[in-house]
């Protein structure tokens, strides 16, 4: 748990991913996912940022963080897939001030946004996501039963003209925000909150 309150280390001029989440569980849909961008944006490591708690979220029935934690690296065997919670030590728990806060701290750092395309339907709704998009390139993958729907949001909508086609997605990291992509892959129906209704293990 120590080790995970801590930023991973990171060279410049490498190419990060930042997929945030609560976890809550982590299942084989987050590695799916994440292997998904670390071949088709060429990513040099992805941090799974585990977060303490998600404003949009009920608190109620968030699992304690180092459990979480756990059961991140219990699930992962890829080295360049990062697990941390270093939000923990941090004054604020919102995205936009977040990612001002790990660019502010690693200079010369290529860093991109990942979100599933569930999560982009509600991103008009998170504190900031203006700046957000300002800040770095956005990688949105395709979920089951949320391409429609995400692609028609108010967020894609208000950036539309700032989408990039999926064929430049190695570019993805390195163009000036905003910039953002929605990406297809292999699709997996998991969920974190279909595990937690159902009371099954997240594999």
């Amino acid at each position: 748990m120590r080790k995970a309150i801590n930023m991973p280390h990171v060279e410049p001029g490498q190419r990060i991913g930042l997929f945030g989440g609560s976890f809550n569980p982590p299942h084989e849909g987050h590695v799916l996912l994440s292997q998904t961008v670390l071949r088709q944006l060429r990513l040099d490591q992805l941090w799974w940022i585990v977060t303490p708690g998600n404003p949009l979220k009920d608190l109620g029935e968030l699992a304690p963080l180092a459990d979480r934690i756990r059961k991140c690296k219990e699930i992962i065997n890829d080295p360049a897939i990062r697990i941390t919670a270093f939000e923990l030590i941090t004054p604020t728990r919102y995205t936009a001030d977040m990612i001002s806060l790990v660019k502010q701290q690693n200079q010369g750092v290529h860093f991109v946004w990942i979100m599933g395309a569930d999560n982009l339907t509600q991103f008009h709704k998170w504190q900031r996501w203006r700046d957000i998009a300002g800040n770095v390139p956005i990688a949105v993958v395709d979920r089951p039963g949320s391409t429609l729907a995400s692609l028609s949001s108010m967020a894609a909508l208000a950036l539309r003209r700032h989408r990039v086609d999926e064929k430049d997605a190695v570019l993805l990291a390195t163009i000036k925000p905003p910039a953002w992509m929605f990406i297809h892959g292999p699709k997996s129906s998991l969920s974190s909150t279909m595990l937690r209704k159902a009371g099954k293990p997240a594999t």
